[in-house]
């Protein structure tokens, strides 16, 4: 019993020891807290009060390297170039004398004729007055929202210059061109968000003797930088401009997406707008670095320290094979042309349209068969790409083109009826499911009235023909009748199998086409009979046709259409991402048999190489085999022509697809295949 109280009070005597332990160490921890508090506040409280309100410290960002584009054989299409760029950056400049720093680099600026950023909408006239630029309603607009002036619709110019005086503090510039100057740019750094964080580029891409001119002239004034930056360049500007794409300026939506994504963006940046450039923005963009600057009081900066190193973008190599591009490109402007010329003569001649006179505008597009991957995408009319910018002259020039469509992307976006080009996928369609056979004759008596409500006229009197031969003449009763037979829904299901009103693949927008009785409405059976000719709604993109004519080559199994090879660091040596050409992506397989398929295939090489044939005008005598349809759509105006093409014929490795809009007469569409194949084949 006697031991059992000594242990209980044994223990009692050790927790009495840890309690006083652990609140003496809590007492030393506070006493320390409290001298160390006593030590900031009281002994050095001056001197931290003094560093807190003398010293602020800003994060700038530090641009990166964007990505650049290249071809398949590492050719630059987007490339960067070294620029000379003026910069006035406010954690440096004297904001009390900004409107006299202003005033002195517009002069030098302009008496050498240098450009400098210029956006006010307002000039002075040879009176003294001010009015507004022609032509510059979305700008006046702005100048005069609450988000600036927040003046009445009616304002004029020179209240807006009264008010833009105001609010710059320039009210003591007596003569009116300068004062216009210097609003311009301080009213253009608001719009820029110029800050402490956000420097403004007051001019961009200044000459090399204008950068020896402001550092001799303004070396003793801070925040006046001459900086080295890099601009997108396109060293062959109109080689693929609809397929490239183009930057322009972020938009509040754009900002909101992005930002959503956690990607980082600033509102002065810009950012891919259509083709390559938009559709691999992620890839292309680099990071931002940063670095923190600290001020004192008085405006000094008094360290700088690097935070982050900017982070270039990735380079992206195309499939595009510039040598075919170049030679699609002159190929096509040169058969526009020519069919336009022909079109005005024999329209002038016989009194009447429907020539080719109105020929303006085509497509052409070649694949390789192996991989499906595009070597040549071109679009005619085109433009330049160094000379396109978001607002520009010539940017307005070009969409306000209505009769020619410059800056419409025919071969991603742009649909035609295919005309005859479309019966090798009835032909195939018809044999497999056995409402035709390689026998089966069809008499041919120009007319085909089964249906009188939608008659269909052929080209000629043809007799009894086959199904070889039909293809081979491109006879309209044969396709008439046989579509009647196949029906309207089993056309389509193989049409899909073949790509056609299907998207391709390609990592730019696409248009996803038209396919007749799938998309349709109130269908009759005259309207069968007008699709299977290629007529009714089918409605499909160039690029489509091209992989369409790649699936007939490949035996019916269609493969990923796609532009990118690869895509690299910004360095291209580390290989990040690859198409391998090997291994490609299978989309669908037409399930063809081989002896039906063969068929199909014979006869589209007869279509080349039969005198009867209606591609032998051009390749009767080609030193490569090939295989190919003819087309021709009915439109208001005159008929567009269409070509698809593959080759060689017994070991394919290219497949094409050609589109002249009103082109009429089929022997244009055929030239520009006859000069891609040229260009491929060497």
């Amino acid at each position: 019993m006697s031991r059992a109280k000594d242990k209980k009070k044994k223990e009692k005597n050790i927790s009495k020891f840890r309690f006083v332990v652990c609140i003496s160490i809590v007492a030393v921890i506070f006493s320390a807290f409290i001298v160390r508090l006593f030590m900031w506040q009281i002994v050095n409280g001056e001197t931290y009060r003094n560093i807190a309100v003398s010293s602020t410290s800003y994060t700038e960002k530090t641009d990166a390297p964007r990505g650049e584009i290249l071809d398949r054989n590492g050719n630059g299409l987007t490339v960067n170039k070294t620029c000379y760029k003026m910069v006035l950056n406010r954690l440096y400049i004297d904001m009390d004398n900004i409107n006299q720093i202003i005033e002195r680099l517009v002069s030098y600026m302009d008496a050498r004729g240098e450009k400098w950023q210029d956006v006010l909408p307002v000039i002075v006239s040879g009176n003294g007055r001010f009015s507004f630029k022609p032509e510059s309603e979305q700008e006046v607009n702005l100048l005069k929202s609450e988000e600036f002036l927040n003046l009445e619709d009616t304002a004029d110019a020179s209240v807006c210059i009264e008010e833009l005086s105001k609010r710059y503090n320039a009210e003591n510039i007596t003569d009116k061109k300068v004062l216009r100057n210097v609003l311009s740019v301080r009213y253009n750094m608001e719009k820029n968000s110029f800050s402490n964080t956000n420097p403004y580029d007051f001019a961009l891409d200044i000459s090399s003797e204008m950068v020896s001119i402001i550092s001799e002239n303004f070396q003793n004034i801070s925040g006046v930088e001459v900086k080295t930056y890099l601009e997108r360049s396109n060293p062959d500007p109109d080689i693929a401009p609809h397929l490239l794409g183009a930057l322009g300026s972020i938009s509040q939506e754009e900002y909101n997406e992005k930002t959503e994504q956690g990607k980082v963006y600033s509102y002065t940046d810009k950012i891919g707008k259509f083709g390559i450039e938009s559709a691999f923005e992620d890839t292309l963009k680099g990071q931002s670095g940063t670095k923190i600057v600290e001020k004192n009081s008085d405006g000094t900066v008094v360290r700088e320290v690097k935070k982050t190193d900017a982070k270039p973008g990735n380079t992206v190599y195309l499939t595009i094979d510039s040598k075919i591009q170049n030679a699609a490109n002159k190929a096509l402007e040169e058969n526009v042309k020519a069919a336009a010329e022909r079109g005005k003569s024999l329209s002038s001649e016989y009194g009447e349209k429907g020539y080719g006179e109105d020929c303006r505008a085509g497509a052409a597009v070649m694949l390789s068969v192996k991989d499906f991957s595009v070597l040549a995408a071109a679009s005619y009319p085109s433009y330049d790409l160094e000379k396109y910018s978001e607002y520009s002259d010539y940017y307005v020039k070009l969409e306000t083109d209505e009769e020619n469509s410059p800056l419409y992307d025919r071969v991603f976006n742009g649909t035609f009826a295919p005309g005859s080009i479309f019966k090798p996928c009835v032909a195939c369609a018809a044999l497999e499911e056995g409402v035709v056979t390689k026998d089966t004759l069809i008499n041919c008596t120009k007319y085909y009235d089964y249906y009188k409500t939608d008659p269909v006229a052929c080209m000629g009197t043809h007799g009894n023909l086959n199904i070889f031969s039909a293809l081979t003449v491109s006879c309209n009763y044969f396709f008439a009748e046989t579509g009647r037979r196949l029906g309207i829904d089993t056309m389509y299901l193989y049409a899909e199998k073949f790509g056609l009103g299907e998207k391709t693949g390609v990592e730019i927008s696409e248009n996803t086409g038209t396919l007749a009785g799938r998309d349709s409405t109130g269908w009759t059976g005259g309207n069968t009979v007008q699709a299977a000719i290629g007529q009714s709604d089918n409605a499909f993109t160039p690029v489509q046709l091209a992989t369409y004519a790649a699936t007939v080559a490949n035996n019916g199994t269609r493969l990923k259409t796609h532009l990118v090879s690869k895509i690299t660091d910004y360095q291209r040596k580390n290989v990040i991402e690859y198409n391998n050409p090997d291994n490609p992506q299978t989309v669908d397989v037409a399930d063809i048999s081989a002896e039906n398929m063969e068929l199909v295939q014979s006869a589209m090489r007869n279509v080349a190489s039969s005198p009867e044939g209606t591609a032998y005008s051009v390749f009767g005598n080609y030193k490569v085999k090939i295989a190919a349809k003819t087309g021709t759509a009915e439109n208001a105006g005159s008929d567009h022509t269409t070509f698809i093409c593959y080759a060689p014929y017994d070991k394919p490795e290219v497949a094409f697809a050609v589109v002249l809009e009103h082109g009429a007469k089929g022997t244009y569409s055929m030239n520009v295949a006859k000069a891609m194949l040229d260009a491929y084949f060497g």
